[in-house]
């Protein structure tokens, strides 16, 4: 049966719905984070009001190229998700999404404001912790099913965790880092606790910011919904397990946000490269011993 029509769904709906839900979900983080620290915390859809805001701000520009490229962030970030959902290349998916890195380090630093740029340069050490981890992923899903193409790994009748559990302890420490998370909220922080202001968006203005949260939003769906990859097979009931294991990882994160000080970014390179070259690295080479 040709499901073909199913991941243009899945690809129309990543377009169309993954700012609500990476909205609703940036707002249950906030949420539980107050939770965890004794207070009530703002309300879950508290992001959705502050991106509105944003939107009907004056607009403040501190340089013109900046809007351009956090657009271009912006549709690359879309772009590798339509195309993961749509059921594409893994491999060229997470071209596509390393390329954006590249593009928010420009944004933040053609304003030349000495916050932003350190940040800047931040951004890019963060990058180089994180991009083995996920590329090297795309291997291990490869050496595991034998194809790129994410619909064959969709639909394997043997759940992908049970040959690809290094690659998983690997990419869930990459995707602390990716989503600026403490201990390595180094280029940016969602709390008030960054000695580089709010790092990277230092220098957005209100409509810049506004595009910045929109593709977070995206980004955090397309994270997570990676992270279902290893759960999902054949059975429909997989899908329930594949949900109910984003959510454990979510919590996850965001109790390890609360109860982690940032550490150097020294620690934080040499922390990444150790448990990518220890967790995938060990996991590749059984892969290729038994494939």
């Amino acid at each position: 049966m040709d499901h073909t029509i199913y991941y243009v769904i899945g690809a129309i709906l990543y377009i169309v719905g993954a700012p609500f839900l990476g909205c609703l979900m940036d707002g249950a983080e906030r949420k539980l984070s107050a939770r965890m620290q004794g207070r009530i915390g703002p309300p879950i859809l508290q992001p959705w009001y502050d991106f509105v805001k944003l939107l009907n701000k004056q607009v403040v520009t501190v340089d013109r190229a900046q809007f351009f490229i956090l657009l271009s962030y912006l549709v690359l970030m879309i772009m590798s998700g339509a195309m993961f959902f749509s059921g594409n290349d893994l491999l060229m998916t997470f071209f596509v999404l390393s390329t954006t890195g590249t593009f928010l380090y420009f944004a933040a630093i053609v304003p030349s404001s000495p916050y932003s740029s350190m940040a800047a340069s931040r951004e890019l050490i963060q990058e180089v912790c994180y991009e083995p981890a996920v590329l090297l992923l795309s291997v291990g899903f490869y050496l595991a099913t034998g194809t790129f193409n994410a619909r064959a790994v969709f639909s394997q009748h043997t759940s992908l965790i049970l040959f690809m559990p290094g690659f998983l302890a690997s990419y869930l420490f990459a995707m602390i880092i990716k989503l600026r998370l403490s201990p390595f909220d180094v280029s940016t922080s969602h709390h008030a606790h960054q000695e580089l202001v709010q790092g990277v968006t230092t220098e957005m203005g209100a409509r810049n910011l506004a595009i910045f949260k929109m593709a977070e939003w995206y980004e955090m769906v397309f994270l997570y919904g990676v992270v279902m990859v290893f759960i999902l097979n054949s059975s429909p009931l997989s899908i329930l397990a594949a949900v109910l294991v984003d959510l454990a990882m979510f919590f996850c994160f965001v109790l390890i946000d609360n109860t982690n000080a940032r550490v150097k970014w020294e620690n934080m390179l040499g922390m990444s490269w150790t448990v990518t070259g220890l967790c995938s690295g060990v996991n590749l080479l059984i892969l290729m011993m038994i494939r």
